[in-house]
This record gives C-alpha cells, sequence and structure tokens, in this order.
C-alpha cells in the first residue's frame, strides 16, 4: 500500500499537542488518510510538524484511546474506524452534569429522529421492516416491564435510525446512545405512574411502523412529533406533582 502523502500545513499554529490533532483532523477530513493506512513515520511527522516526539507521541496515545488510530510496536501508526461508543461515554458524562439535560438531549433526539424516519419511508428495506417488526413485537410483550420495555423502546427507535441509511444521523444517535436509554427507562417509570400511556406507547409505535411500511413522510413525521409531545406532557405532570421527580 503507498504510503499517505502528508504535507505541514501552513496555517498550523498553537501548542504541538494542539497543533498534532489539527493536522491530522484536517488529514482524515480531506481523506488523505482512511482506516488501514499507516502514518508516516514518527520522526518524518515531527519535522513536518515541528514538535518533539514526546508531544507526538503524546497525542497519538490520546486518538488511540479513542480509537482513531492503532499503535503497533514495531509496525507503526494504524488509522482505525473509531468505535462510537467511546464517544457515547463522552456525552454521558458530559451531559449528566447539566441541569437541563434532559429537555437538551429530548431537543437533539426529536431533530435526529424526524430526520431519519422521514428517510425511513424512502430508504427502508425488508430487512430495516422485519428489525422494526421484531422491535415492536417486544414493545408490546414488555409493556408491564419497566426495564425490558425502556430497552425495548430503544431498540426501535434504533432500528428505526438505522433505516434511515444515514451514517451521520446513526453516529449521533448511537453517541448518545446511554443518555437516550435513561430518557426511555424514565419514560417508562412514568407508564407505571400513569397507567393510560400504555395505549400511547402501544399504539403509537405500532402507528409509525405502518407509516414507515405505507412510506408515507408526513404521516410518519406528524405522529412521531405527537409521540414526543404526549411523553413530554406526562414528564412535566409528573414534576409538578413530585418535584424532585426525575424530568
Amino acid at each position: 500500500m503507498e504510503k499517505p502523502q502528508i504535507t505541514r500545513p501552513e496555517d498550523a499554529c498553537g501548542k504541538g499537542f494542539d497543533k498534532v490533532f489539527a493536522f491530522l483532523r484536517e488529514q482524515f477530513l480531506a481523506g488523505a488518510i482512511k482506516p488501514g493506512d499507516r502514518l508516516t513515520p514518527e520522526r518524518e511527522l515531527c519535522q513536518r510538524l515541528g514538535v518533539s516526539r514526546p508531544v507526538l507521541r503524546e497525542a497519538l496515545r490520546a486518538l488511540a484511546m479513542i480509537g482513531v488510530v492503532e499503535i503497533l510496536h514495531g509496525v507503526g501508526t494504524i488509522v482505525r474506524r473509531p468505535d462510537v461508543s467511546v464517544l457515547g461515554e463522552f456525552f454521558a458524562f458530559a451531559l449528566a452534569q447539566r441541569a437541563d439535560m434532559t429537555d437538551d438531549v429530548m431537543q437533539a433526539r426529536i431533530a435526529i429522529e424526524c430526520q431519519a424516519i422521514r428517510l425511513a419511508c424512502q430508504r427502508a428495506t425488508l430487512a430495516d421492516i422485519e428489525r422494526l417488526r421484531g422491535a415492536l413485537d417486544h414493545i408490546r410483550s414488555t409493556i408491564d416491564d419497566p426495564t425490558a420495555g425502556a430497552e425495548a423502546d430503544h431498540a426501535f427507535h434504533d432500528a428505526m435510525v438505522r433505516a434511515s441509511k444515514s451514517e451521520t444521523l446513526l453516529c449521533l444517535y448511537q453517541a448518545m446512545g446511554e443518555v437516550l436509554r435513561q430518557s426511555h427507562r424514565d419514560r417508562r417509570d412514568l407508564v407505571r405512574r400513569y397507567g393510560n400511556m400504555k395505549d400511547h406507547v402501544a399504539q403509537d409505535h405500532e402507528r409509525l411502523f405502518q407509516a414507515i411500511v405505507a412510506r408515507d413522510e408526513r404521516n410518519a413525521d406528524d405522529i412521531l412529533r405527537k409521540h414526543f409531545a404526549i411523553g413530554d406532557e406526562y414528564r412535566r405532570r409528573a414534576a409538578l406533582a413530585d418535584p424532585s421527580a426525575p424530568t
């Protein structure tokens, strides 16, 4: 395999660590280096970037921790496809400290899922439909089980985003995975508290499934937004009844 040609960017600035990150980020975005490629040897990179070897190695170790590269002794530094679950852990820790986390995450979720379901209506394959059908069956069978039910809810919405065939939407969605799972658990606690929510949960997911099968983008979007609005209303009702309850 021909080694990717790397040249030093003229506008590289800042501390050495930041310089290495900025340079490699631009190389990834430009497509100059791809998964499976081996980076230029450390000595040459140090010379081209004007940084010391310890600084370069520190930056590469940081990249290795998030799965961007793999450092193989005797081989070199190999470019890898990052595992999005690492980003998910970052989201979970970063967002958990925010007082408005739930509302903020829900807005992001609505934006992602409403676009995803429109794309799913266009692009869903038979395999996607079967995956959604299985998730829907699981929702029905776990309607009285808060823990399993929360996982079933998450699996359905995850399958819906997968059916969009948008790698970017799926990456963002999966990065929020742990936070979203918590929102599903909170919602299932509301189902246990407000029995009439069971009907909404089962019926809404059935209607979402049917809209995707019918490839009805407008109806799917409308059902999904109402689904979120109903959950939001019950959540606010619970918060007013018990200010200490999670919102």
